[in-house]
């Protein structure tokens, strides 16, 4: 048996049963690693000696009988969490160096459940970017066509999991970057609702949108790996105090009684024919499974793009600042002043497209266009979340469409154009600046390639999204195949 194809629920009933240890498990997925990785690059460090000792601390935890869902089972965290005494990069020369000196929240929530670190993975600097070619280190490949990107920033995460290179992972998503590559990869990848999970040890990008969420290989494993991060966590003040349901619970196969929206506006132009008809099978598909489909409107959403950026990029400039070369970040020994120490840690530290949203956020920041620019971004940002809020309010209860206009692009195809590459967040936008869950799932393949469907809900209710999501997949065999390069 290949252990490291094997889904988290797989891999617990194994355990549970003793026909397989933690160490068999975790040894398969580091010879995929070494195997694979050269081929695909989803990480930036592999930790093969940390995972070896968490199985075996995993197994005498099982030989106690004293086991969780996620005990013993391999995962990978995206290069901008924090990992005590491993290397956090985020895809950055500027924190090349970095070390934490304690673990994210979810990280050692994860720990506490027995879950085994095989590695982190690779990203786009700081999480700016939806193709994982912005990492300062290598670009990351999609197993499927190594011709192509995996998306982004989390890419490194999606294609870890779908190349069987990890059981799951985590990622971060600020505009998209935990659905779009789960998209682009075929896997399944959750946002959760802002505050439902601690950001305590993740390193801010956006402060406003950020937000950590699973990429697995079923939308099972996502509910299982949320019953363990989403609780309220007191280091971080943005994390909200809401029971915790089990999400298991609500995978069922039937959606009557479920209303599922659809806004006119995400089938226009820019999206692909290809993927338009996937997505438009399977919203039929939850017609058929129960479901009553309805047409809504979403009149803002030519405006989603430019209130994104204009947001994140702000609140980007604001974050990164401490990064001056002094107290945080790269050091520049060859400086004579502290001016120039910070012109060339900066300058050395920070790749292109972290300067380009860095000077774009300190523009709209800037004394005279602040009320143009981002003030004017917010107040948008409020009708976007009305738009939704109507929805809701008149009894839908997801909102489903495309997860990206396009399958997998060519690797370089979009590098030097911002703007193309910026739309291609085009449709995972709205759940960042409304902060709602949202869940991708595989729904078809154009071209080759996996096409994603996108879920949303109200705030909080995860369960309904994952609900939803459990539905189309038991009807459906698109999340169970893998791409050669992973069997």
């Amino acid at each position: 048996m290949s252990l490291y194809r094997l889904t988290v629920h797989e891999a617990h009933d194994l355990l549970r049963r003793r026909e397989i240890s933690s160490l068999e498990l975790t040894e398969s997925v580091l010879r995929k690693i070494e195997e694979c990785d050269q081929g695909i690059r989803a990480y930036v460090t592999s930790t093969p000696d940390i995972a070896l000792d968490h199985a075996k601390q995993a197994d005498e935890r099982i030989a106690a009988n004293d086991m969780g869902p996620l005990t013993g089972i391999p995962m990978a965290v995206k290069d901008n969490i924090c990992t005590k005494g491993v290397p956090t990069t985020c895809g950055s020369r500027m924190l090349e160096n970095f070390i934490p000196p304690y673990d994210a929240t979810v990280v050692e929530r994860l720990r506490e459940e027995g879950a085994v670190l095989v590695g982190k993975a690779n990203m786009d600097e700081f999480a700016m970017g939806s193709s994982t070619e912005h990492s300062a280190f290598f670009p990351t490949l999609n197993p499927w066509d190594t011709s192509r990107v995996p998306g982004g920033s989390s890419g490194g995460s999606a294609a870890s999991v779908l190349g069987n290179e990890t059981i799951f992972a985590l990622g971060s998503d600020t505009g998209g970057s935990v659905r779009q590559p789960a998209g682009l990869c075929g896997v399944v990848g959750l946002k959760p609702t802002y505050g439902r999970v601690s950001r305590y040890g993740l390193i801010a990008f956006a402060s406003s949108l950020d937000q950590i969420g699973a990429l697995t290989k079923d939308v099972t494993d996502c509910a299982l790996v949320m019953n363990a991060i989403g609780f309220r966590d007191p280091l971080d003040s943005t994390s909200v105090d809401e029971p915790t349901p089990d999400y298991t619970s609500y995978l069922k196969e039937d959606l009557g009684g479920i209303v599922v929206g659809v806004p006119a506006e995400y089938f226009a132009e820019g999206l692909d024919p290809g993927v338009e008809k996937r997505v438009r099978s399977a919203i039929e598909k939850l017609a058929e499974l129960g479901a009553e489909v309805r047409e809504i409107s979403f009149p803002h959403e030519r405006y989603l793009v430019a209130t994104y950026f204009l947001t994140s990029s702000a609140e980007a400039s604001a974050n990164l600042a401490r990064y001056d070369g002094l107290k945080y970040g790269l050091f520049a020994p060859d400086a004579r002043s502290i001016l120039e120490a910070q012109s060339k840690a900066r300058g050395r530290g920070f790749g292109t497209e972290v300067k380009r949203r860095i000077m774009l956020g300190t523009y709209a920041l800037s004394s005279g266009y602040y009320d143009a620019y981002y003030l004017n971004a917010q107040k948008v940002r409020t009708l976007i979340k009305e738009d939704l809020d109507r929805a809701f309010r008149a009894g839908v209860d997801v909102v489903a469409g495309p997860t990206s206009p396009v399958v997998a692009f060519g690797i370089g195809e979009k590098v030097d154009d911002p703007l193309e590459m910026y739309l291609a967040d085009l449709y995972t936008i709205p759940a960042n600046l409304a902060g709602l869950p949202c869940v991708s799932i595989p729904c078809g393949f154009s071209d080759g390639l996996p096409v994603g469907l996108q879920i949303m809900g109200r705030p909080f209710a995860e369960g309904t999204v994952l609900g939803v999501a459990y539905a189309f997949e038991q009807s459906t065999d698109f999340h169970l195949r893998r791409p050669p390069t992973s069997l």
